[in-house]
């Protein structure tokens, strides 16, 4: 009985200890379970899928490879979070380094009046030193800014053409923005015209290497247009363009059809330019010319805000006001309209007081007519002898009283037109100032035109009659330098360039003489060309040295304003350290009150070293434009 007893309370001790260890497994397993779901998720949710996880009990083991030290310490602090930290067994793993990874070398170089600023990485082995050298060779720049860093690294394929091709368009862009990479240069410009972004863009393409890829963004920027002018004749055989301006290609596009629906004739482009009155510009000249398209016969001038109809003469007075008042009515605000109806004449043609000159080839005038009094004569002789030269001048004309009041303004307005003629004629009547004759500008009549409204004022009409022709090809090749050099020297000897007294600004009578030297160099191409200014010994020296200079400039920029390539030249003054002959007496004074042309004998083609690195001459030489930008920014102060 008492073994029974024993035996039945041994198998209960040892059941209970099994039912002991088997919910205790099951309790250690769940505990596993839930620790791995909830630490998989907060990975999960933390972007961290790479790491894996495995509970051992209380432990919780963290393996994987992780991108970075970083990751792995995120990984650690995100299962720290939502389990003791204390049960964490880091096993995880990163991922090996793959070294240091080569630089990028680009730099940027910014070039304009201030001078040159360059920023950037580049490699040791392309030589930081020649090339603030190079940088500070090109002309005209005043100081070099230098913000560039240099690394000891092999220098990348295509680093070196890519960086050679930069410094060579540098040279020829006084304004831009230049990016170089290796292989790759992005060059953003402004130039000064159509037609020298045109030029700029052709060049660059020209010196490109095959094995550099070029982005070129050139800007040229709009002209100023001042008045804002526009004028349209309609007459029998249809209607032209005397001026045409326009704000934008929308603008051009819609007053051009609208030229068509009145019976335009000629083809013509509207220049498009700053300085428009009124977004409404295009709208009002739409209405402007279907006014003059009803009225039959006429003109239409728009000048700024003021709008001038003429009708022609003989045109119904009912059809007139009824055309005025639509007009007035449709013109946008900003706009004022001016109309006029010619009356009927009434004296013969013999009794019309006129004025005409004429301009032949060979650039004599003749001044034939009517004027006030012989202090009108005198004024009117001298401004056509600063106009176009004292011994071009033939006077003819007789006095007469009573003419109107506003007779000098119009013949002297007449002259103004007529000199910006290669041959012609014009005519002043108390009604019309006829303007006729052969041009060499392209936009001689708009330009003639905008003179014209702006002087003769609102509701006085005239007429242009004038033609285009392209300026004659030379006959012969270009000049020689030195024979240009001679020619140059003929022409002062002739008929000297003046100056005001004490002053930068070429005397108005020196006009034609920088015509003729303009002309003249039109022959000699690019020649390497120093304009020295000299003066005598009266004053100080600083101040003659300085108006030398100015003067030198002034006559560069004058032949500039003439559309001569000054790429070449340089204005240079000498102050009274060269004269040429006695400054004791006034005609020895005079002699030495002087411009010259001289040669730059270093910069002639033949005159090139060998040994002269290419890059560095192709800097130099071409960069002479900058110069003289430069040099005129800083005369232009002096001179004021």
């Amino acid at each position: 009985m008492r073994l029974s007893s024993l035996l039945l309370s041994t198998a209960a001790f040892a059941g209970a200890a099994g039912l002991s260890l088997v919910v205790a497994g099951f309790a250690a397993t769940a505990l596993e379970d839930n620790s791995e779901i909830v630490v998989r998720r907060t990975l999960d949710e933390a972007g961290l899928s790479w790491a894996e996880v495995v509970a051992d009990g209380l432990r919780v083991e963290l393996s994987g490879v992780a991108p970075d030290e970083a990751k792995r310490f995120t990984a650690i602090s995100r299962v720290g979070a939502v389990v003791d930290a204390t049960r964490i067994i880091d096993m995880m793993e990163i991922t090996p380094s793959k070294g240091i990874a080569p630089p990028r070398f680009s730099t940027e170089i910014l070039r304009n009046d201030a001078g040159i600023s360059i920023i950037g990485l580049i490699p040791a082995a392309s030589n930081h030193a020649t090339l603030i050298k190079r940088l500070s060779a090109i002309r005209g720049t005043p100081q070099v800014t230098d913000f560039v860093e240099t690394a000891d690294h092999p220098m990348p394929k295509g680093w070196a053409d890519a960086m050679a091709y930069a410094l060579k368009a540098l040279a020829l862009l006084p304004r831009t923005k230049i990016s170089v990479e290796a292989g790759a240069v992005r060059i953003t410009a402004i130039a000064d015209s159509p037609e020298a972004k045109e030029q700029l863009e052709t060049e660059l393409n020209r010196m490109l290497p095959p094995n550099v890829h070029v982005t070129l963004d050139i800007a040229a920027p709009r002209p100023v247009i001042s008045p804002f002018t526009l004028r349209y004749v309609l007459g029998p055989q249809g209607g032209r363009f005397d001026a045409c301006s326009a704000e934008s290609e929308d603008s051009r596009r819609r007053i051009l059809k609208a030229a068509k629906d009145a019976e335009l004739r000629v083809e013509t482009e509207c220049t498009i330019g700053l300085g428009v009155p009124s977004a409404s510009w295009s709208r009002a000249v739409e209405v402007g010319l279907s006014a003059l398209k009803e009225l039959g016969q006429g003109s239409i001038t728009y000048s700024n805000g003021e709008v001038t109809l003429v009708a022609a003469q003989g045109t119904a007075q009912a059809r007139f006001d009824h055309v005025v008042g639509e007009l007035e009515n449709a013109l946008p605000q900003v706009f004022v309209l001016h109309a006029v109806l010619p009356e009927p004449e009434e004296q013969t043609s013999d009794a019309t007081p006129e004025f005409s000159a004429t301009l032949s080839p060979e650039g004599q005038v003749q001044l034939r007519g009517r004027l006030s009094d012989d202090a009108q004569r005198r004024t009117v002789d001298s401004y056509a002898k600063a106009r176009f030269g004292t011994g071009a001048i033939h006077l003819a004309t007789r006095n007469v009283p009573d003419l109107p009041a506003a007779w000098p303004i119009r013949v002297l307005a007449a002259l103004d037109a007529l000199a910006q003629l290669e041959r012609g004629a014009v005519t002043v009547t108390p009604d019309l100032v006829t303007v006729r004759g052969m041009t060499h500008l392209e936009n001689a009549s708009a330009e003639i035109s905008r003179m014209l409204s702006a002087k003769l004022g609102e509701a006085e009409d005239y007429e242009l009659d004038i033609t285009y022709e392209a300026p004659p090809e030379p006959e012969d090749r270009l000049m020689a330098p030195a024979l240009c050099e001679a020619e140059l020297a003929a022409i002062q000897r002739a008929d000297k360039i003046a100056f005001e007294p004490g002053s930068a600004t070429v005397a108005a009578d020196s006009a034609r003489v920088i015509d003729k030297i303009a002309k003249l160099l039109q022959q000699c191409g690019e020649i390497p060309l120093e304009i020295q200014g000299h003066t005598d010994s009266q004053g100080r020296e600083e101040m003659n040295q300085n108006l030398s200079q100015a003067r030198a400039q002034s006559v560069l920029n004058a032949l500039r304003a003439r559309r001569i390539l000054t790429g070449s030249f340089v204005a240079k003054g000498y102050g009274e350290d060269t004269p040429i002959a006695t400054n004791d007496t006034e005609e020895g004074r005079e002699a030495n009150r002087r411009i010259e042309f001289r040669l730059i004998e270093s910069e002639l083609p033949e005159a090139s070293g060998g040994d002269a690195a290419p890059e560095t001459d192709d800097t130099a030489e071409s960069d002479d434009a900058e110069a003289d930008s430069t040099d005129a920014g800083t005369n232009e102060e002096t001179d004021g």
